[in-house]
């Protein structure tokens, strides 16, 4: 099998591009245990993520696009993406740090997303191909990118293992500063552009969630998913409840919601598992996060075309983004998203799967 074309068909051609004067390209990776991920350095993007099905057969299991020109223009900026300085929401792009107000882009509502205008998600990194197995792309944000202070030099590794994607985050920074990152695939295990992950069968490690106002900020104290439609502390379908007459489903048009992992420090633990009826497929997810955003693609419209001449409508996949909690930098008593000179950020995430 060549390394010019993936297995759905994607050539790497349609990825050679120069942006913002870095060269673009598509790398693919490839594993004996079936298992084929592609890989753009513009936004570190996961591209496409090929795992056997039931029966064997190579399924796609990301959303995307097929040419860096539909990336480029896509009204979907996150597919398969590294979000960065700080994924996730800040409450009225603003906050403190050592007694100083940092202003940041408001891009999401009347908040930051996702680390503002043009966040990691949009950037060239810099790539090396140490193996067929392994990726690693770096990025140095300067101080003052986006309103950020501190030089930041961020690695990102992305690594086949087993039946497993491996994705590792180091970072350091000359100056303090706050830093939150997460990969932001789309996922439908029934295949990219199957119409609809209502019928997959979910299950989350966490006792708590964080409800949110109407800008998707949280109030700040978790509560009890007991006794409520955010409860997956056993397998539940994603449909089976998510029209529910809930305020917190209401505001988020489905699940956009962080939950609160059940663990006691940094080690990689058990996060979620997914399951597809139509595929078999099993993804498994452990972190060492504390926290993960369950997201439903409440606001995919179908109205463009993805990979395949797929089209992605609402609800045709779902994101299982391991991070620390939004607007962490305005709440102290949540898990802390500060980064100190002498300190090296380090984040690992595994979707492990399998078949039933």
């Amino acid at each position: 099998m060549d390394n010019e074309t993936t297995l759905g068909g994607l050539k790497r051609a349609d990825f050679r591009q120069t942006v913002d004067g870095k060269p673009v390209d598509l790398y693919i990776l490839r594993n004996p245990n079936g298992l084929e991920a592609a890989i753009t350095n513009y936004g570190a993007k996961v591209v496409s993520l090929h795992v056997p099905d039931k029966n064997g057969n190579p399924t796609d299991v990301v959303l995307g696009h097929d040419s860096i020109d539909a990336y480029l223009k896509s009204a979907e900026p996150y597919f398969g993406a590294v979000c960065g300085r700080t994924a996730n929401r800040i409450a009225k792009g603003q906050f403190f740090l050592e007694d100083k107000l940092y202003r940041l882009a408001i891009n999401n509502g009347p908040n930051n997303l996702h680390g503002g205008i043009k966040g990691f998600n949009a950037v060239v990194w810099d790539v090396e191909q140490p193996d067929g197995q392994t990726l690693v792309l770096t990025y140095l944000s300067k101080d003052g990118e986006e309103g950020f202070p501190g030089n930041l030099a961020t690695t990102v590794t992305y690594q086949l293992v087993e039946n497993a994607l491996v994705i590792t985050f180091k970072a350091t920074v000359d100056r303090t500063t706050v830093l939150n990152l997460t990969n932001h695939s789309f996922f439908n295990l029934s295949g990219a552009g199957d119409p609809s992950i209502l019928d997959h069968e979910l299950e989350i490690n966490a006792d708590f969630y964080l409800p949110t106002d109407e800008t998707s900020i949280p109030y700040g104290k978790p509560e009890r998913v007991a006794d409520t439609p955010m409860d997956f502390r056993t397998p539940f379908a994603v449909g089976a409840r998510i029209e529910a007459d809930f305020q917190p489903l209401i505001y988020g048009k489905g699940y956009d919601h962080t939950y609160v992992l059940n663990k006691k420090g940094n080690e990689l633990s058990f996060c979620a598992r997914c399951y597809a009826p139509k595929t078999g497929i099993v993804m498994e997810t452990l972190t060492t996060e504390p926290g993960v955003q369950l997201y439903t693609g409440n606001y995919l419209s179908g109205d463009y075309v993805g990979k395949y001449g797929k089209t992605y409508p609402m609800r045709s996949a779902l994101c299982l983004e391991t991070q620390h909690f939004p607007n962490s930098p305005n709440e102290p008593s949540y898990p802390t998203t500060v980064l100190q000179p002498e300190e090296t950020f380090f984040s690992k995430t595994v979707f492990q799967f399998k078949k039933l």
